[in-house]
């Protein structure tokens, strides 16, 4: 569910980004091509309902061949390239999602988007955290994502990866979401908004 000045809001802050990061953004990808090589770019399938997916675009972090599904533990550490470590600490990664945004796939503030095998998994979790729209940033990820990546930085396999996501993460980020869920208006959603560009700046923990 959302309502119209939510979907402005997300509409107004899009465009401007756009206009602003145009020009860093194409930079970034050029140097990425060169530094990196192909592709620039990351596409996932993500959930943005119990039974509704979409292509979520990312600006790719990993060495290509190493590039696959399934959620980022220590397991996959070693295959981060030094351009993808400074790209997800900022965020700048999640540039490509102002697509995302654009298309109505996501909001700005919302959970994030979930794979759609932990949606299998836990059918009734998420039918309930999908009833808000997937965000770029959301009260989940501001307040739980670094203790998210401690756990998962831990792991040393796939399975070990997966079981620790499974128990330990999704439980309380959805418990976050829902917070958010039944709280949820524009001024908090700004005030979300503004601490995610505060943290990737530097100037907020």
């Amino acid at each position: 569910m959302m309502t119209p000045a939510k979907r402005a809001l997300d509409i107004l802050v899009a465009l401007l980004l756009i206009v602003v990061l145009a020009l860093p953004f194409a930079v970034l990808v050029i140097w990425l091509w060169l530094v990196e090589g192909r592709p620039v770019f990351y596409v996932s399938e993500r959930m943005r309902g119990p039974d509704r997916s979409f292509r979520l675009w990312k600006l790719r972090t990993m060495a290509p061949a190493a590039t696959r599904s399934g959620v980022s533990g220590g397991d996959k550490a070693s295959q981060i390239t030094p351009t993808g470590r400074f790209l997800r600490r900022s965020r700048l990664d999640e540039i490509p999602q102002l697509w995302n945004v654009l298309k109505g796939d996501m909001s700005f503030v919302g959970p994030r988007p979930p794979l759609r095998e932990y949606v299998e998994r836990f059918p009734e979790l998420y039918a309930r955290v999908l009833r808000s729209r997937p965000g770029i940033t959301g009260l989940a990820s501001l307040t739980f994502h670094r203790h998210e990546e401690r756990l998962l930085a831990d792991c040393r396999t796939p399975e070990e990866t997966d079981a620790t996501y499974a128990r330990r993460c999704v439980p309380r980020k959805a418990r976050l979401d829902l917070i958010y869920q039944d709280r949820r208006n524009i001024c908090f959603d700004i005030v979300l908004m503004w601490r995610t560009a505060a943290r990737a700046l530097g100037l907020g923990r």
